[in-house]
């Protein structure tokens, strides 16, 4: 691949995008070449900020002309490095960030269509102005941007109900490798006219091409809201309890998500203002019921999963919020549990997923094995318990040595990943591939589906410039 080396050919590049949008200066380009666990830091010569998919296609066709590996990127909140660009490698970033309007939006359909740099959050904003909402929600949604939970196809705390990022895109507009245009931008609930073109882009990372625009499903405002945190056992009776909470809330169950003990003293130790809703106990649960009607038809089936649910053993003790800030503040404990991890020294993640039923036998197993494997470490597990995505993440050991514990990450992701193939469960949840887990992909997927895969970049991208490196490797 031809490296961007000469100034004439960053100049051209420069000159798509107009003065003040192609930055060459290392304090300019800095944010963009670091993700927030500074697990990879980058080097570009160029990190382009075009406005239009018109500049966004120049872009492409000048890339696809000089084989000029592009690294497109988001709000740069992605967890495997896919977004940031190698070193060495002279890759050109292109930001989406000035992408970020919203073309239109039909309550009555309930859709509408927003560029790709817009926010999570004003996604978010922007439906709630029209009385409809937007449900895909992540303890990110003030950083990323909607382009890039396209490109990744982004879960979070809603799919239980609504489903992964995937599920709620009716149409796509994207850039080709090649500059072209692909306007898939249909908002149609039903359209078997041929194939599922958008699929093969929501989920690519941006290696089979760059999305610019989308049209979204949106979703009536529910009309009541319930949460209870609720203190638990174990991981068995976790799942006992979300048994009963399906069977008794069917599709207004909106929220399901399971925390482990350490989990929850990392999260009150290092979030201001924090404090356990619950008794004290080995393992704890968020329920989140909506209602189409009001908040008392809300606050009644939550209270009736409790009563059972207590009656049962299930529950060892519960809270339920008696206000909108209160669920607020439940949340809060769960969407820090990531992030306060960082206050307690090196951490080792993994976002995988196992069959829901598989979950407690799965946590029992993991745990034990890195415990064996790692004396003292700290397993630190919390997520979506209603979709089976679990983080299973691991602190160092109290005290012990930051780079002498990540030094062994190959290490503890091969004991964690061991026991999630075991459960055929996939080792890539909702975070993606990008440059963690492309080797681990190589080795974990079977021969033809790395064979397709393949072959469709090879179709759509034949000069390997989009994000190249990411999720498969090509020669």
């Amino acid at each position: 691949m031809k490296a961007p080396s000469t100034p004439d050919l960053l100049s051209r590049f420069a000159a798509l995008v107009g003065p003040g949008h192609a930055l060459t200066e290392a304090a300019d380009k800095a944010r963009y070449l670091m993700e927030w666990r500074d697990l990879y830091r980058g080097e570009t010569p160029l990190v382009l900020r075009p406005a239009s998919t018109a500049e966004v296609a120049a872009i492409l066709r000048l890339a696809h002309e000089t084989k000029t590996a592009i690294v497109p990127q988001g709000g740069n909140t992605g967890l495997v490095g896919g977004q940031i660009p190698v070193p060495g490698r002279q890759e050109i970033v292109v930001s989406l960030e000035r992408l970020d309007r919203v073309r239109s939006i039909d309550p009555l359909g309930n859709s509408m269509v927003v560029e790709a740099g817009m926010p999570l959050a004003a996604v978010h904003a922007a439906a709630e102005a029209a009385d409809r909402v937007f449900p895909l929600t992540l303890a990110s949604l003030g950083s990323c941007q909607i382009g890039g939970n396209i490109a990744t196809n982004a879960g979070g705390t809603a799919v239980l109900a609504y489903g992964n990022a995937r599920n709620l895109v009716l149409g796509l507009e994207v850039v080709l490798a090649d500059g072209r245009v692909w306007n898939g931008l249909r908002r149609l609930g039903k359209d078997n006219a041929g194939y599922d073109l958008k699929q093969l882009f929501i989920g690519s990372e941006g290696t089979l091409g760059i999305v610019t625009a989308a049209a979204l499903k949106l979703r009536h405002r529910p009309r009541g809201l319930a949460a209870a945190f609720v203190s638990v056992a174990s991981p068995a009776a976790a799942l006992d309890l979300f048994a009963r909470a399906q069977a008794a809330a069917s599709f207004g169950l909106t929220g399901f998500e399971l925390m482990s003990g350490l989990a929850m003293e990392f999260a009150l130790r290092h979030l201001p203002g924090a404090r356990l809703p619950a008794a004290a106990a080995p393992w704890y649960v968020l329920v989140e019921v909506g209602s189409g009607r009001s908040d008392a038809e809300a606050g009644a089936v939550i209270l009736d999963i409790l009563e059972s649910a207590m009656a049962a053993g299930e529950a060892l003790d519960a809270a339920v919020a008696q206000s909108l800030s209160q669920v607020d503040d439940f949340w809060r404990l769960r969407h820090g549990m990531s992030e306060v991890q960082k206050h307690e020294g090196g951490s080792i993640k993994h976002d995988v997923s196992v069959p829901i039923g598989d979950l407690p036998a799965f946590l029992d197993e993991a745990m034990a094995a890195v415990t064996a494997a790692f004396p003292g470490c700290r397993p630190v597990p919390f997520g979506h318990m209603g979709d089976g995505n679990i983080h299973f993440n691991v602190s160092q050991p109290e005290g012990g040595d930051r780079q002498a514990f990540l030094s062994r990450w190959d290490e503890m992701n091969a004991v964690v990943h061991d026991v999630v193939r075991k459960y055929d469960g996939s080792v890539a949840a909702e975070h993606g591939v990008g440059r963690l887990k492309v080797d681990l992909l190589a080795e974990v997927k079977p021969s033809l589906d790395l064979e397709l895969m393949g072959r469709l970049k090879d179709a759509l991208d034949p000069e390997g410039i989009l994000n190249p490196g990411r999720v498969i490797r090509r020669s």
